[in-house]
């Protein structure tokens, strides 16, 4: 952290202990339903900074904007792989995060991940899994194999009511688990069985779509839904019967992260955003929101109840041997599972 950095955030510090407010604004570009707008009321409360959201369905989506030249946001939140290839990209603005008052709170692994082992460009937010969850009231006998066969290949009862998320590198990376396969082969065949397995699965779906989820589930529209951990939380609190699966084949696991985005006109406002998510209060009111856990261990005493109850939130013992970890996959291997899902959704 540059010493123009430190003063910027010990005169923030000083201006929010006086009463008085720092000046500005700050342009926040997030996955969508993934940050409370009472957290964004009460940071603009105590900073004076406002703060405009806007939002995307997929790291995909947001890397396209930003290499298409897209300015004008501060801070974007991307997926532990999408951070390796933003600093690679030249996307990204160094910001020396480990250094910030804050980062004190943060513990391992999430204080040196390997796509930022120093987190020069990037601070954690939330992490999870993502498997699927299925309405046990409308299955036989209540329950489903803890298997992804029943998410690629759904019995008679279940077909035309699952959804897929609408996501290359999940969709693909969850494909491989189930067959064994390395989630960033560059091996033609293999990805030829990943194909084969996503298109026979294709017309027993309801839909591909990643917005919606919790929605979804809450309102009995489909059975089974491919689901991030956090978003089958916020179901189950609307809908009592929804069970998350951990599937016995393995499930991706994946960390999402504040960074500043290159072309940001408001750096010095994203950093006191970022150090003050760092604070356990504030990132465990968001954890409280998308249901996700953090790295923040100091964070718990504020987490609700039933946050702490769940099993799709805090994972039951021996699941985490299950987690696969996105890797970065080479450009070759990103092309060949370009090359699939664009051959899948045409």
């Amino acid at each position: 952290m540059s010493r123009r950095t430190t003063l910027t955030l010990a005169a923030v510090a000083t201006l929010m202990a006086g009463g008085a407010q720092a000046a500005g604004e700050l342009f926040l570009y997030n996955w969508s339903n993934y940050y409370p707008p009472e957290l964004l009321k009460e940071f603009e409360k105590e900073t004076g900074i406002k703060v405009t959201l806007d939002v995307y369905d997929s790291n995909e989506t947001m890397l396209a904007k930003l290499q298409a030249g897209a300015s004008g946001y501060d801070i974007v939140v991307p997926s532990d792989y999408m951070v390796e290839t933003m600093i690679k990209e030249g996307l990204a603005v160094k910001i020396d995060a480990g250094q910030m008052p804050n980062f004190k709170n943060v513990a391992a692994p999430h204080n040196a991940p390997p796509f930022d082992p120093k987190r020069e460009y990037s601070a954690p937010y939330m992490w999870g899994v993502t498997g699927f969850s299925y309405d046990k009231s409308r299955v036989p006998n209540g329950k489903l194999d803890e298997s992804w066969a029943v998410f690629f290949q759904p019995p008679a009862p279940l077909k035309g009511q699952v959804v897929a998320l609408n996501d290359e590198v999940e969709l693909y990376k969850a494909a491989a688990i189930y067959l064994g396969l390395d989630q960033c082969t560059e091996n033609n065949a293999d990805a030829q069985k990943i194909f084969e397995l996503l298109s026979k699965q294709k017309p027993d779906l309801a839909m591909y779509q990643s917005d919606g989820t919790i929605e979804r589930m809450i309102a009995k529209e489909v059975i089974v839904h491919m689901q991030w951990n956090g978003a089958a939380h916020r179901s189950k609190q609307g809908n009592k019967d929804v069970v998350f699966v951990y599937p016995k084949e393995g499930l991706s696991f994946w960390n999402d992260n504040f960074m500043v985005a290159k072309g940001a006109k408001n750096i010095d406002n994203a950093k006191t955003f970022i150090n003050w998510m760092m604070e356990p209060k504030n990132i465990a009111a968001a954890s409280n929101y998308t249901g996700y856990m953090n790295g923040v261990p100091s964070s718990v005493e504020f987490l609700k109840a039933e946050m702490k109850a769940d099993p799709a939130v805090v994972a039951p013992a021996g699941t985490e041997k299950l987690f696969v970890p996105t890797k970065t996959c080479s450009e070759a291997a990103r092309d060949l599972r370009n090359k699939v899902w664009t051959r899948l959704r045409s």
